[in-house]
């Protein structure tokens, strides 16, 4: 099965590296002509469009910042529809609006093209790993076609329900995410000034209730000062208005994920836009007057 790749970011670079390793060939596409030329270097074939890349395979994965970015790779001029070809699949892997998934799967569905959302979980030191959580919304036949390749940039592929089914399911997960981070900063920030080495805390807690994968990957990383991006806090920040916003539509309230989205955009007006949403810290360390790395 020959796959088309577009969108060679933080997340997408890795996952189709990890393509390529398991043997498949690859076409790729990206507006930053560098990431094209490395997996080019890497045994991809290069392409000038997302139309181009359409037109030469039979599967194309879409691994893009937001809404308006896949909707422009795939229903704009030189999209992948223009490309496609009845019978070919689209996996976009973002994280975007559903309603905008489902928009984008029925025009697809126009031209004979079938589509899935699939968006991950797990950052990029998994999708490096290609440990990635998968979740998945369309039809169950489309997605047993592409479960194999699926399977080398993840580990765990669930079906969710209909298109946009992934995607509410990971707004759901960036919820919890962003929550579990919030929860933790508080806590290491209060135990550091409060007298207790912030890392005995971490090993203290990390084996009971508390515990979790969100605590193992973030605490070492903030423990150390290390506010390196697996996870840009913009992103996250988009992944939580598209919770709220899908939340307001279908009449659910979300009170703490405003208040944590409220914190991550005091963090970008003071320029932290940039760090890993493991940076929420920051937030608590101000207000505290008290650093936790160093404690």
């Amino acid at each position: 099965m020959k796959i088309g790749f577009i969108g060679l970011g933080i997340m997408g670079k890795p996952m189709a590296k990890n393509l390529l390793k398991a043997g498949y060939p690859l076409v790729v596409y990206d507006i930053n002509p560098v990431s094209v030329k490395e997996l080019a270097a890497a045994g991809a074939e290069a392409a000038s469009s997302a139309k181009e890349v359409a037109q030469k395979v039979e599967v194309v994965i879409t691994m893009l910042p937001n809404s308006p970015h896949v909707k422009s790779a795939v229903l704009g001029p030189n999209g992948v529809l223009e490309g496609a070809k009845p019978g070919m699949i689209i996996v976009d892997m973002s994280s975007i609006m559903p309603l905008v998934a489902k928009e984008v799967s029925a025009k697809a569905a126009e031209k004979g093209v079938e589509m899935l959302d699939a968006p991950v979980s797990g950052g990029e030191p998994k999708a490096i790993d290609g440990i990635l959580s998968i979740m998945v919304g369309g039809k169950k036949e489309v997605l047993e076609k592409c479960k194999e390749f699926l399977g080398k940039m993840g580990t765990s592929v669930v079906l969710c329900g209909d298109i946009g089914a992934g995607n509410v399911t990971k707004l759901a997960n960036q919820i919890i995410v962003a929550l579990n981070i919030a929860a933790m900063s508080e806590a290491l920030v209060l135990g550091a000034k409060a007298g207790v080495n912030p890392e005995t805390i971490y090993k203290a807690i990390r084996g009971g209730l508390a515990g979790s994968t969100v605590l193992d990957a973030k605490a070492p990383m903030v423990l150390n000062g290390n506010f390196k991006p697996g996870f840009r806090i913009e992103l996250h920040i988009k992944d939580l208005a598209n919770a709220i916003e899908t939340a307001h539509e279908v009449g659910v309230p979300l009170p703490l994920t405003s208040q944590v989205m409220e914190i991550m955009q005091a963090l970008k007006v003071n320029g932290k836009a940039g760090d890993d949403h493991g940076g929420i810290i920051q937030y608590y360390e101000t207000l505290a007057k008290h650093e936790v790395r160093g404690s």
